[in-house]
């Protein structure tokens, strides 16, 4: 009897599930959008939907907390943009579109995705024009002096021959 047990497998073990939640979340972070299996998409949503609710809180222990759970390059798109999007949204911040099935094993697919969120205005920073530094044409050119005297090298050469 199956009472009482929720969730589901996917086919693979504890490690495999978490590896493949942390995957499919980062990725749609970084994308916006990822094709995977309809059971995949429907497995994954209210992970990252819980991801999504903690990056629009502003607290040491929610970075903290996310960025164990993904990627780092995934964490930081998820804080700077995506979290503060959706920030007067309550919730509801995926979408499953279903595509079809598969051509080689007939698997449902579908396109799990953000919906819009609106975009921070970022400040473009405007650089500063480079002061430019005269350089003396006085300088003294390294390449044309000697690096040893003559008077240097007849010398070595006399001490050099000696000693045969």
């Amino acid at each position: 009897m199956k009472h009482k047990v929720s969730g589901q497998k996917l086919g693979r073990d504890t490690s495999g599930r978490k590896a493949l939640l942390r995957n499919l979340a980062s990725e749609l972070v970084a994308k916006g959008a990822i094709i995977t299996t309809l059971a995949k998409a429907k497995f994954a949503r209210p992970y990252i939907e819980k991801l999504v609710t903690s990056a629009k809180i502003n607290r040491l222990t929610k970075h903290r907390s996310l960025e164990s759970r993904l990627t780092h390059q995934a964490f930081i798109r998820l804080q700077s943009e995506i979290g503060p999007g959706f920030r007067s949204r309550a919730g509801g911040y995926t979408r499953i579109i279903k595509l079809g099935i598969r051509k080689g094993d007939a698997a449902p697919l579908a396109r799990l995705e953000f919906l819009q969120w609106e975009k921070t205005p970022t400040a473009k920073v405007q650089k500063s024009p480079r002061k430019t530094i005269n350089r003396r044409k006085s300088a003294i050119n390294l390449s044309r002096a000697p690096l040893v005297s003559e008077v240097e090298l007849k010398s070595r050469n006399q001490r050099s021959s000696a000693k045969l």
